[in-house]
């Protein structure tokens, strides 16, 4: 329970408590996001004194319609709402309680404040960038948020001037969407990995390899290198294994040998397929292989 609880309030739920009453928690999802939002409460409301989620609308002149519509859902009061008041709001304002993130995060968390919080930019079907609305956080504790994550998934969020967390690396952005996907609600589709295009790659191409790998017949020392290929899309499979096998070697080593080469036609069909799969270069790849 606390995993979903630590996502939603580092998202959309938070806890009102008015003078002399004890607190309640809530959180409000607009109208098209009504599903995510009885998702939700179904989830939570086994383990806490929930209401089902309630219609709203209000009248908002920033808006073309003139109104706004959503889906509130309000709790009664419990004793752990009160407990939980006093982690996250120790002077009656939101503040990042460290303790109980570091305690409670999981995938699932990361996964609940994603589909609160979160945004996937794509161009032509390609995932760009990702965007954690973080902005109700003060600076310090987004950079907190920026080490937590780094140290948990190894995921190199960067804080941007309107004070959100974006993770631009393609590779970095493949790895987070397949974390995310086990627990993304059906109406949250347009924040999923989207199926990827496989663009085609030139039969005669451009390959960049660490300084560590000395070829003296490029195009048919790298061709049987990705005999390979096979075992690499086994070991992409895993995506928490292959994350981790990657970021270890491609911090051991620097790139910087050109070599112009030929790939034979199977070869470009993996590559191109695996490119989509995990997000890296046809280059990284080809150093992947070069590890195995």
């Amino acid at each position: 329970m606390h995993d979903l609880l630590c996502g939603k309030l580092l998202g959309d739920g938070c806890l009102t408590k008015q003078l002399g009453r004890k607190p309640r928690f809530q959180f409000t999802h607009c109208k098209q996001d009504k599903g995510w939002s009885e998702h939700c409460y179904e989830s939570l409301s086994s383990f806490l004194p929930l209401n089902p989620p309630k219609y709203r609308k209000l009248i908002d002149s920033r808006t073309t319609a003139g109104y706004t519509e959503s889906y509130i859902v309000q709790s009664r009061t419990s004793e752990e709402f009160c407990r939980l008041y006093e982690i996250w709001y120790p002077l009656s304002q939101k503040t990042l309680p460290i303790p109980y993130i570091q305690k409670h995060f999981t995938d699932r968390s990361l996964a609940w404040w994603y589909q609160d919080d979160g945004h996937l930019k794509q161009q032509r079907g390609i995932p760009r960038k990702i965007i954690l609305s973080t902005d109700s956080f003060s600076k310090k504790e987004n950079l907190f948020l920026i080490d937590f994550l780094k140290k948990k998934y190894g995921l190199a969020f960067s804080l941007d001037n309107q004070n959100r967390l974006l993770l631009y690396d393609q590779f970095q952005i493949i790895y987070f969407l397949k974390l995310v996907d086990p627990y993304l609600h059906e109406s949250m589709s347009r924040k999923k990995s989207p199926p990827g295009t496989q663009r085609k790659i030139a039969a005669r191409t451009s390959i960049y390899l660490p300084n560590n790998i000395v070829l003296i017949k490029p195009t048919s020392e790298i061709n049987s290198q990705y005999e390979k290929l096979p075992l690499l899309i086994k070991i992409i499979s895993d995506h928490h294994g292959f994350f981790k096998w990657y970021s270890f070697i491609s911090k051991q080593t620097r790139i910087t040998n050109g070599y112009q080469i030929r790939i034979e036609a199977d070869h470009r069909k993996v590559l191109e397929r695996l490119r989509v799969e995990s997000g890296l270069s046809v280059s990284q790849l080809t150093m992947c292989c070069f590890n195995l």
